[in-house]
């Protein structure tokens, strides 16, 4: 290995969160805790925090992967933080909560597509961080637990997220008994899209880069604001009015008029670029 390969080995290992934006726009959000299962920390949070607002004003990305090194996602928040915590006054508790809560508003409201890939454990916050995501994938050996109340505890702000992705009826359940749930049952109740064999992983994610490399990006940004007005609103004359505001705005844009030229021409939209091949097959690594 040479020096400047050790350095970079050695600052990885320091960084509790990796990021990374490839020539395609496809920016990378990477849990970097292996030896505490990327368990949450205030460092952490702060740090996810942080990069996701650097990412969502970068005029390059297109969309973002949220995954994680070593065998599990995430076991949710780290008992050692939380037993800290638990020391603090109750302002100091409430300041510590609203990052978390920051956090998950901050990648839900993230402009671009976002995608998690989860293998292994995902406990507690973790499942906010996978429902705040637009599309989460996760391999057979995913294991999932709403496990706060096993500890005296109540995940509150990851809740509406989860309440929403699941439904307050299978929520009321999980929250309440702590089950663990396995990969199938969790696609069932719609906590994930789909369920692979981990060395198919790679190949998923890819499938739905490509699908948001296809699509044009302003597009992608206005179909994710549209989707939150809708969220949970009476199909009402404000939000006719919205709607209709929105395709008539995009309709006159930039690439609103390419995508419709293009269609007409036949020939690809300017957006339109592929993910390079697949190199040597192992880890979705790509002939750069």
């Amino acid at each position: 290995m040479t020096t400047s390969a050790s350095k970079q080995t050695k600052l990885n290992v320091q960084q509790t969160v990796l990021c990374d934006v490839d020539s395609l726009g496809i920016a990378t959000l990477t849990l970097n805790r292996p030896d505490k299962h990327n368990a949450f920390d205030d460092k952490l949070i702060a740090r996810l925090t942080t990069h996701l607002n650097t990412l969502a004003l970068h005029p390059e990305v297109r969309c973002l992967v949220l995954r994680a090194n070593g065998k599990h996602f995430s076991s949710g928040a780290d008992l050692n933080w939380m037993r800290a915590m638990a020391a603090q006054t109750a302002e100091q508790n409430l300041q510590d909560a609203k990052q978390l809560a920051n956090l998950m508003h901050v990648l839900d409201t993230f402009p671009h597509p976002t995608i998690a890939l989860v293998q292994g454990c995902a406990f507690g916050g973790a499942l906010g961080l996978i429902c705040c995501c637009d599309v989460a994938i996760a391999g057979h050996d995913a294991r999932f637990c709403l496990s706060e109340v096993k500890l005296g505890l109540i995940p509150a702000t990851i809740g509406p997220y989860v309440c929403r992705a699941i439904g307050t009826r299978q929520a009321r359940r999980y929250m309440l008994t702590a089950e663990r749930i396995g990969a199938p049952q969790a696609k069932q109740i719609c906590l994930i899209h789909e369920v692979v064999d981990n060395e198919e992983m790679e190949a998923r994610v890819d499938h739905f880069i490509q699908a948001f490399l296809t699509s044009s990006p302003a597009a992608l940004v206005q179909a994710k604001r549209l989707c939150q007005h809708c969220d949970g609103q009476p199909i009402d004359q404000p939000l006719m009015d919205l709607t209709s505001e929105m395709i008539a705005n995009i309709r006159v844009s930039e690439q609103g008029q390419e995508g419709l030229n293009a269609f007409f021409d036949k020939r690809p939209a300017r957006w339109v670029t592929s993910l390079p091949p697949v190199g040597n097959g192992k880890g979705g690594e790509r002939n750069e």
